[in-house]
C-alpha cells in the first residue's frame, strides 16, 4: 500500500497536482541546502525528494504550491489570446490603449489614441479582410515591421481567427528572413515601405506569400507586380476597408492551439522555431499576474522589440489590465522625449540601457562640483538606507535630488523591469534608490513563454533572478563536467530545468533538436547554471554550453568566431570572451612569432623581445585591425567582433591546462587564467568608449 501511494503521490506531481491532504509534505525554501523544514520564510517551497524520480528538488513558487497556475486566477474563463482580448474589449471598452505620435505626414507630435473598442473593431476588419484574400484557420502571417499600433491590431486579428503569428525582424538580415517565410510556408505578410523594398528582392523566393500588406503605405505609389508571381500588393487601409465592407465572424482558437512561432536568432545555422500555444502563453502571463499587479490606470510604453517573446509578454499583461500602451517613434536616441511625452508609470527595459542610465547619472554627479557631489551621496545613502530597511524614505531628497532624476523617464514610473540578460546589482540598487520604485529582474526565454522566475514586489535583495513564475516549477540537475552538484554548499548548483505549462510545443518540424533540450518527463534544459540562494531565490551563474547572451540580449557562439579570427596572419589561437554584463566581445590571441617579427620589421618599431612587443599599443592596434578585416569578410555580425585583443606568447597546450586532449579550449579554465587580462580589456573600452551619453 506504501508504494502504491508514493507511486500515486508521483504521478500527481508530475501532473503538475499536488491533492490538499498532502500540502503538508511541501516545505518552504528557507535554506534549501539543509534540508530543514521551515514554515513561512522564503518565496519558493520545495516537494520533497522521496516524491521525484531523480535525486534533484523540485522548487515552486510560494504563491501557487499545490497546483502550477496555467489560467488568470480572477478570469478562469480566459485560456486564450482572443478569450484575453475579448475580455479587455468588454472591460475596458472606452479606455485609451493604443497611443502613437507619428502622423500620417511623418511628423511627431502629441499622444493620439485609439480606445480598447476602437482597436477590437479594427481586429475584426483586419481579419476579415485576410479571410476575404482566402486564409484559412491555421495560415501562418508575418509581422515585418518595428512596433507600432499596427502591429497588435494584426496579432489579435491572428488570435480572433486562429491564424498563427511569425514576427520577422531586421536584425536577423535578409536571409534569415526568406529562410523563416519559407520554413513558416508564411501566406501573409505585413510590412512597411522599407521592409516591403527587403522583401521584393527575393519575393520569387517565397512562393508560399499570397498577400503582401503595406502598413504606412499608399496603394498609388505600390510598386506593381508581375501577376506570374500570384502575390496581392495592398495597403493596410486597403485591406481594413475591405474587411470592414466583408465581416466574418470570429474562428476563435482552442487553448492548446498553436498561436505563434518565434524564431530565435540562436548561435549557429539557421534561426530555429519556437512553437508557442495559447495554453503556453496565458498561463505564464496568469502567473505573473500573481506577482505584479498592474491598473487601468497605468501607462506603458513599448519600445521594445514586439518580435521577441519579453516585449510580446508585457502586451499580453497590459491588455489583461487594461493598461493604454504608448508607443515610441521607432528611434532609440529619441526615446528619452518619447518618455518626457508619454510619462509612463510602467518602464521594461534591458540591462543595457539601464547602465547608460546609471553611467550618465553617475558621470553627472561626479562633473557636478564638490558640493552637489556631497548633496547627492547624502541623499543617495540616507534614502538607501531607508529603503533597505523598510522604511519610508524623507521627501526632502526627492524634492531636492530625486525628483529631477525621475524626470529622465517622465517623472511617475513605479515598476521597472528587466530582462533578457543579468541587472548588476550596484546598478539595480541605484535604480531603487533614484527611481523610488520597485525594480523587478526577471529570468526567461522564449522557449517558456517568457518569464521562469521573477523577483516578488518588496524583495530587497540583488544579484538573483527570483523564484519561480507560478506556471512553472524548476530543478538544478547536476552538471558533474563543470563541477556544479546538488550536493554543493552552501548553494545547491546545477543545470537550470524547468517544466510546466509554459514549456514551448517543441521546434518547429525540428523534431531532433526539441528531444535535445526537452527530456521524457517534460522538463526543459535550459543550458543556464544556477544556484539556489537564502529564501529559494534562483541566481544565474553561468552557461552549460560554449554559449553565452551579451547585455542588449544577443547570442554568441565564440567558437565560430575563433574559426573566422584563426585566418588571420597573426593569430595562431585566440580565446574570445563575452558575458552578459558587457556589451561586446574582447579576445585573448597568442600571436604567431615569426609574422609579429616581419611586421615589426616592416614598421621599423625598434623591441627589446617579444613579450615587449605584445604589449606595444600599435601592434595590438595593427592586429585588431587585421582580425576586423577577416571579420568583415566572414560576414560576421556588428556584435560578433571582438573589440579588443590582449597579445600572448605562451601557446594553449593540455599542459597548462588551456586546452582539451582534442585540442579544443577550456573555457572557464581560460576565463580564469586571463581574468586579469579580460577585466583590463573591459576596463580600457569602459574609458575610452566615444559615444555620447544621451540620456543626460
Amino acid at each position: 500500500m506504501e508504494s502504491r501511494a508514493a507511486e500515486r503521490r508521483l504521478r500527481l506531481i508530475q501532473g503538475h497536482l499536488i491533492p490538499a491532504a498532502d500540502e503538508s509534505l511541501l516545505r518552504v525554501s528557507a535554506n534549501p541546502t539543509a534540508g530543514e523544514y521551515v514554515d513561512g520564510e522564503g518565496y519558493s517551497v520545495v516537494l520533497p525528494e522521496k516524491l521525484q524520480t531523480g535525486k534533484w528538488n523540485v522548487y515552486r513558487s510560494k504563491r501557487s504550491p499545490l497546483k502550477l497556475v496555467n489560467r488568470f486566477p480572477d478570469h478562469p474563463e480566459i485560456g486564450t489570446l482572443h478569450d484575453n482580448f475579448v475580455h479587455a474589449v468588454e472591460s475596458f471598452q472606452d479606455y485609451k490603449y493604443l497611443g502613437t505620435r507619428i502622423r500620417i505626414d511623418g511628423t511627431v507630435g502629441e499622444y493620439k489614441w485609439m480606445t480598447y473598442g476602437e482597436t477590437g473593431t479594427a481586429r475584426t476588419a483586419i481579419g476579415s479582410g485576410l479571410r476575404h484574400y482566402g486564409l484559412q484557420s491555421g495560415a501562418r502571417v508575418g509581422l515585418y515591421f518595428i512596433n507600432r499600433p499596427e502591429w497588435l491590431i494584426v496579432d489579435h486579428a491572428c488570435s480572433a481567427y486562429s491564424y498563427i503569428s511569425v514576427p520577422l525582424y531586421d536584425t536577423l538580415g535578409p536571409d534569415s528572413v526568406n529562410y523563416i517565410v519559407n520554413h513558416a510556408e508564411v501566406q501573409a505578410i505585413f510590412c512597411v515601405p522599407s521592409t516591403l523594398n527587403t522583401l521584393l528582392t527575393f519575393l520569387s523566393e517565397i512562393p508560399s506569400v499570397r498577400v503582401i500588406v503595406v502598413v504606412g503605405g499608399i496603394d498609388e505609389h505600390l510598386p506593381s507586380l508581375p501577376s506570374t508571381t500570384g502575390v496581392k500588393l495592398i495597403s493596410y487601409t486597403r485591406l481594413l476597408s475591405q474587411g470592414k465592407s466583408n465581416m466574418h465572424p470570429f474562428c476563435p482558437p482552442r487553448p492548446e492551439d498553436v498561436a505563434t512561432i518565434c524564431y530565435t536568432s540562436g548561435t549557429t545555422g539557421t534561426p530555429k522555431g519556437v512553437v508557442l500555444s495559447h495554453e503556453n502563453l496565458v498561463a505564464s502571463v496568469a502567473g505573473m499576474t500573481i506577482l505584479v499587479k498592474f491598473h487601468s490606470s497605468d501607462i506603458y510604453i513599448s519600445y521594445l522589440p514586439l518580435a521577441h517573446i519579453y516585449e510580446r509578454a508585457n502586451q499580453i499583461m497590459t491588455a489583461y489590465y487594461g493598461v493604454a500602451v504608448g508607443f515610441y517613434q521607432g528611434d532609440n536616441l529619441k526615446l528619452m522625449d518619447d518618455l518626457a511625452t508619454l510619462r509612463p508609470t510602467i518602464f521594461s527595459s534591458v540591462p543595457r540601457l539601464y547602465n547608460r542610465i546609471y553611467a550618465g547619472i553617475s558621470n553627472a554627479v561626479k562633473t557636478s562640483g564638490v558640493l552637489k557631489e556631497r548633496l547627492f551621496n547624502a541623499a543617495y545613502n540616507s534614502k538607501k538606507q531607508a529603503v533597505m530597511n523598510g522604511r519610508k524614505p524623507s521627501p526632502m531628497w526627492d524634492r531636492l535630488v530625486f525628483n529631477k532624476i525621475k524626470d529622465k523617464l517622465g517623472g511617475r514610473v513605479r515598476y521597472l523591469t528587466s530582462g533578457a540578460s543579468p541587472l548588476s546589482p550596484d546598478v539595480m540598487e541605484f535604480l531603487r534608490v533614484c527611481f523610488g520604485c520597485q525594480v523587478i529582474e526577471g529570468y526567461g526565454m522564449t522557449e517558456t513563454s517568457c518569464v521562469i522566475s521573477s523577483m516578488e514586489d518588496g524583495d530587497n535583495l540583488t544579484g538573483h533572478v527570483g523564484s519561480p513564475n507560478p506556471a512553472c516549477e524548476i530543478k538544478l540537475v547536476d552538471v558533474p563536467e563543470m563541477n556544479y552538484t546538488s550536493e554543493d554548499q552552501p548553494h545547491p548548483r546545477g543545470e537550470i530545468c524547468v517544466r510546466g505549462p509554459i514549456v514551448f510545443q517543441g521546434y518547429y518540424k525540428d523534431e531532433v533538436q526539441t528531444r535535445e533540450v526537452v527530456d521524457d518527463e517534460g522538463w526543459l534544459h535550459t543550458g543556464d547554471i544556477g544556484l539556489w540562494l537564502h529564501g529559494g531565490r534562483l541566481k544565474i551563474i553561468d552557461r552549460k554550453k560554449n554559449i553565452f547572451k551579451l547585455a542588449q540580449g544577443e547570442y554568441i557562439a565564440p567558437e565560430k568566431i575563433e574559426n573566422v579570427y584563426a585566418k588571420c596572419k597573426f593569430v595562431a589561437q585566440c580565446f574570445v570572451y563575452g558575458d552578459s554584463l558587457n556589451s561586446c566581445l574582447v579576445a585573448v590571441v597568442c600571436v604567431e612569432p615569426d609574422t609579429f617579427k616581419d611586421w615589426a620589421a616592416s614598421e621599423g618599431i625598434q623591441y627589446e623581445d617579444l613579450g615587449a612587443l605584445c604589449s606595444d599599443p600599435r601592434a595590438r592596434t595593427a592586429v585588431l585591425a587585421e582580425m576586423d578585416a577577416i571579420g568583415k569578410e566572414a560576414q560576421l555580425r556588428g556584435f560578433e567582433f571582438a573589440k579588443a585583443v590582449t597579445l600572448v606568447l605562451e601557446p594553449f597546450t593540455v599542459e597548462n591546462g588551456l586546452l582539451t586532449p582534442t585540442f579544443k579550449v577550456k573555457r572557464p579554465q581560460a576565463q580564469a587564467y586571463f581574468a586579469r587580462e579580460i577585466s583590463n580589456m573591459y576596463a580600457e573600452l569602459s574609458t575610452s568608449d566615444p559615444t555620447p551619453n544621451k540620456l543626460m
